[in-house]
């Protein structure tokens, strides 16, 4: 069988990662600061990068702990805000590893209808309505993974607006804000918030490279100094050496660098997808991404996913189902990551989703004679 060609992982291919220029920034962290970086260190994380992110959000160090990846600053603040039986807002579809950790913790997840601009928030106020009192909103408000949608100026007015309101904490999940290929950026809701509604955390995964495993959280200092000592309690300190090279990779410029690369590519990269999909698939339904990873298709309602997942890898291509992000339902839609995937391999890979779309067509004809 010829070479799987993978829609599955939202990760960069090894050509747009910037080897070079990380190699340089850990001979210089080594170099510069030997002693802090090779030691424990303590749970806020490296202590230069913490104040290089304060400064970026324009927020005080103390507002600012420096994690284990994304994923380790949202399980923090789960442990530190969510009890089990708390009710708990996310988008529909969004992403499974947050599914799985909310409902691991017994969280009551309250999925609220995502729509090309953003969550649903007329509908959000519904269920508000209806006497739900949410303890957390997890909002991808960027390039949402799985849909690649963007929430508009507008809804995040609105957000905080309902948050304060009902007195609830959104969680602002920021990984792809840089990824921006078309369109003029959005302020975060951190920035336009006016008191302490919002709790926000990113990630140098899709700017820098996945295997860095650096992550942070913003957020009110008396939280932030919560989650300090559950990260205390879990593993005395993060891991310094990445962090260090992570810093010297922001001073030094890189990063600015390294986000242009990633950008351009990325931005060739769904083009291609969204031109061959409108030509070998004229059934799929999607809206093109200005700018993340991720696109979200839906096929005509009836469509079994599950069953093209496997005509698909029988012709070496991998995605994931839609139903994968959602409580339920999700059985006609799915997710293409075009990340890490050249425009060459995006040509061939829809060439071979379309001819396993095809054949279920050709065995549902097949059923019904």
């Amino acid at each position: 069988m010829a070479k799987t060609i993978s829609f599955a992982r939202g990760a960069p291919s090894l050509d747009i990662v910037d080897v070079k220029g990380l190699r340089a920034a850990a001979e210089e962290a080594f170099e510069s600061d030997p002693g802090g970086m090779t030691a424990y260190g303590t749970a806020i994380g490296y202590a230069p990068l913490r104040a290089w992110i304060a400064e970026r959000h324009q927020v005080a160090p103390e507002q600012v702990v420096v994690t284990n990846g994304s994923m380790q600053a949202d399980a923090f603040l789960f442990d530190a805000l969510v009890q089990s039986g708390d009710s708990v807002i996310v988008e529909r579809p969004t992403y499974d590893r947050t599914l799985l950790s909310l409902r691991n913790r017994g969280a009551d997840v309250r999925m609220v209808e995502l729509e090309p601009d953003g969550i649903d928030v007329a509908a959000l106020e519904r269920v508000l309505a209806a006497g739900a009192r949410p303890k957390l909103a997890h909002i991808i408000p960027n390039f949402q993974n799985p849909a690649g949608y963007t929430l508009s100026a507008e809804k995040r007015e609105r957000l905080l607006e309902l948050a304060r309101e009902h007195e609830f904490t959104i969680f602002e999940d920021d990984p792809y804000v840089a990824l921006r290929f078309e369109g003029a950026p959005l302020p975060t809701m951190l920035s336009i918030d006016p008191g302490e509604t919002v709790v926000y955390a990113s990630s140098f995964s899709k700017t820098v490279c996945p295997g860095i495993r650096v992550g942070y959280l913003v957020g009110p200092a008396e939280l932030i100094a919560k989650v300090v000592k559950i990260a205390t309690q879990t593993y005395i300190s993060p891991n310094m050496v990445s962090q260090a090279i992570v810093h010297q990779f922001c001073v030094s410029g890189a990063i600015d660098n390294s986000i242009e690369v990633v950008r351009k590519a990325l931005h060739e990269r769904a083009d291609t997808l969204c031109e061959a999909l409108e030509r070998e698939l004229p059934d799929a339904r999607f809206v093109k991404p200005q700018g993340g990873y991720f696109l979200w298709v839906d096929f005509p309602r009836g469509t079994d996913v599950a069953a093209l997942f496997e005509a698909a890898a029988e012709r070496g291509v991998a995605f994931v189902k839609g139903s994968d992000f959602v409580l339920d339902g999700g059985d006609s839609s799915l997710r293409l990551a075009y990340s890490g995937v050249t425009p060459e391999e995006i040509e061939e890979g829809v060439k071979r989703l379309a001819e396993a779309y095809r054949s279920l067509s050709a065995v549902a004809d097949e059923d019904a004679a």
